[in-house]
């Protein structure tokens, strides 16, 4: 089997348990934004908490998953220590996280609550219509919990896939959104039917049970992290107190630039809604939050599709960089992903009139507009995560730093700058900007420290005929579902006849 249809069907088995398990919780969206549930406000708060929870999860992670490749493939006689080294580096963050936010709980509480007791859900009777102080502080509580059980998961998981066992990590990450959505819908459907129809035991649900109190939903993430945790207490258990210290050392002298890089990705795809809260005046931020933070979930598509790609890519790319040929491989990868995502940019701002009834509230659709940038800003994440093997494969981590010190600063000045004039639009356009430049820097600099032979001609005619496709059929055509689709079928076929012999050989055994 050649070494790209091997990377492939790993990326595929990935691909299935990622894509299922994120649309699955993706029609949590329909759910959440219903005018059964929460109104854009509580939505805000749900969007709000959750950026938190993705830039302190990439903190605690420490850019260990990578290190883990990397000194696996480093040092692969002594696996049992580079296991134990990445496990004992975590949990030891998370220990001192946990020292340094306990003690101040209700000031972080007061920090995050930005609604000052706005309206946050549809009054509506026995509805909670405002979250207090308490409230925020049980959020803390249950994201505290979240998070270092979610931190002691990353290693584990990262060994599962370096062990080429997708099988078993896609049975746990389904499991795992499966035991989410089971909540999420038992909360917010089941109990109220159960209280109003007077079933059995209804007068004692009802006597804990508040409509509409979105810490349901947090409740239920902490409860599918913790049977997570439980699932892969067999590889938890191998964990051995055998530490190398000069070993330990080197890894996070190589995590420490990579955690940096990975918080430029989580800072551009949740601090634009944090700072959303904080900047805008407080009867309106946590409703635009909302808005944005729905409408941004019609980007998930592509979001899934590039996660899918670096499950398989990261262990393969490291698996892969002694072979002679290594450098054409990656190039051939990255003309096909190039393919692949522009077609995926095409095909949902085609059909955006159709996707945009996942949200079901028409309060949350004035957002729409804010995809367009969005998805593209994907779609140059997803070739700066391609571009991105030369320097974790040169051990040269620190210019991971660089680049997303560059997109981090873009992301944090720019949304300062321009979201108390434009709001989330600001926000979309500044997310955009961030990642392009990203993936601008990441290739000058590759080519001139690890030269891979990417045909860059070629992808930058998809690049930008798919701006053009998506401009036309967005702002010209004015979302027209059928001239969109008419569109995407001729931006297919001509992929199709240009690059379809290459694609099918690509597959062929060498």
């Amino acid at each position: 089997m050649s070494t790209a249809k091997k990377f492939a069907g790993q990326t595929a088995i990935y691909g299935v348990s990622t894509i299922a398990g994120r649309v699955l919780s993706f029609f949590l969206t329909p759910l959440y934004t219903s005018t059964k549930a929460y109104a854009p406000g509580a939505y805000g708060v749900l969007t709000t908490m959750f950026s938190y929870v993705s830039v302190l999860n990439s903190v605690l992670a420490f850019g260990m998953e990578t290190t883990f490749f990397r000194y696996l493939n480093k040092h692969p006689e002594n696996k049992q220590r580079v296991y134990n080294n990445a496990f004992a580096s975590v949990a030891a963050i998370t220990i001192l996280f946990l020292l340094c936010t306990v003690p101040f709980i209700g000031p972080i509480a007061t920090f995050i609550d930005v609604s000052h007791g706005a309206v946050l859900t549809h009054a509506a009777p026995s509805t909670k219509i405002a979250a207090s102080h308490a409230d925020f502080v049980t959020y803390i509580d249950y994201f505290l919990g979240i998070l270092v059980i979610d931190a002691w998961c990353v290693i584990p998981f990262a060994k599962i896939r370096a062990e080429g066992r997708p099988g078993r990590y896609g049975v746990i990450k389904l499991i795992n959104i499966g035991i989410f959505i089971s909540l999420n819908l038992t909360f917010i459907l089941v109990l109220p039917y159960w209280i109003h129809h007077h079933l059995a035991g209804a007068l004692w649900i009802s006597s804990w049970y508040v409509k509409g109190w979105v810490g349901y939903v947090f409740l239920s993430n902490l409860v599918a992290s913790f049977i997570t945790f439980l699932l892969l207490l067999p590889e938890l258990l191998k964990i051995r107190f055998d530490f190398d210290r000069k070993m330990l050392l080197d890894m996070y002298s190589y995590s420490w630039p990579v955690l940096i890089a990975n918080l430029s990705y989580i800072i551009n795809e949740n601090l634009d809604k944090i700072l959303l809260g904080q900047l805008l005046p407080p009867k309106v931020s946590l409703h635009d939050v909302g808005i944005y933070g729905a409408c941004a979930k019609i980007s998930l598509f592509l979001s899934i599709f590039i996660q899918a790609f670096r499950l398989g890519a990261e262990p393969f790319f490291f698996s892969h960089a002694k072979n002679k040929n290594a450098g054409q491989t990656y190039a051939r990868i990255m003309d096909y992903f190039v393919i692949a995502v522009c077609v995926i940019f095409v095909g949902l701002i085609a059909n955006i009139e159709i996707l945009k009834y996942f949200i079901p509230n028409k309060n949350y659709w004035v957002g729409l507009p804010v995809v367009p940038p969005l998805v593209f800003g994907y779609v140059s994440l997803g070739i700066y995560m391609n571009l991105s093997v030369w320097y974790k494969l040169s051990d040269q981590t620190k210019y991971g730093l660089y680049i997303s010190g560059v997109g981090a600063i873009l992301t944090i000045v720019l949304n300062v700058l321009f979201i108390p004039k434009y709001s989330y639009m600001a926000s979309a356009w500044i997310s955009l900007i961030a990642y392009a430049s990203m993936m601008v820097l990441s290739y000058i600099w590759g080519q001139k420290n690890y030269p891979i032979p990417y045909n860059l001609k070629k992808n930058l005619v998809y690049i930008i005929s798919s701006i053009v496709i998506v401009y036309l059929s967005f702002y010209v055509l004015n979302r027209n579902i059928f001239a969109g689709n008419l569109l995407l079928l001729l931006f297919i076929l001509s992929a199709v006849y240009f690059d379809g012999k290459d694609l099918r050989a690509i597959f062929k055994r060498q």
